[in-house]
């Protein structure tokens, strides 16, 4: 790890509880909803994430792979405040070796803090981790900073999905 690193972060104050947030951040399948990257096209994974050491299944979407699967691997969790993820290539994706193997995983990691702002708001921090990723790997990718739009369209989007849904007359 490069010691001068700083993680890509971006933060939104969103008018909800942490647990209605936290909710959807643990639902894969509402991962392409909150989605600001353009990216996911699909969860296979239908249950719930519960814990450090759950995997969830992500299709994806690369003009420059084509489709492909993540496999996210859960190295972080704690409920209404923190959940982490740790992408694995999967089936589909070129780099992807035989499954659970260790260069699957390229040491980036996608966390979300919630800290509470009051009963009825709370403040997502969204980050992007690529310091255990090799250097050549987090040039292309300019230390993370390439994700900045994407993780404020995804903070956006998340805001949108927590707003209780008007009804028709």
């Amino acid at each position: 790890m490069n010691p001068d690193y700083e993680p890509v972060k971006v933060s939104r104050r969103i008018p909800a509880p942490p647990s209605r947030i936290f909710a959807i951040l643990a639902d894969p399948t509402k991962h392409t909803e909150l989605d600001g990257s353009g990216m996911l096209r699909g969860a296979l994974t239908k249950s719930l994430v519960t814990g450090v050491g759950d995997v969830f299944i992500m299709r994806m979407f690369f003009s420059e792979l084509g489709d492909y699967e993540m496999n996210n691997h859960v190295v972080e969790f704690e409920p209404n405040r923190l959940i982490a993820w740790e992408p694995e290539a999967g089936r589909g994706h070129p780099d992807a070796g035989p499954p659970g193997s260790p260069e699957n995983r390229w040491g980036h990691r996608w966390i979300f803090e919630l800290t509470p702002e009051g009963p009825d708001a709370t403040i997502v921090t969204e980050t992007y981790d690529c310091s255990r990723a090799p250097q050549d790997e987090r040039a292309e990718m300019d230390d993370g900073r390439i994700w900045v739009e994407g993780m404020t369209s995804t903070l956006r989007r998340l805001e949108g999905l927590c707003q209780p849904q008007a009804t028709s007359p």
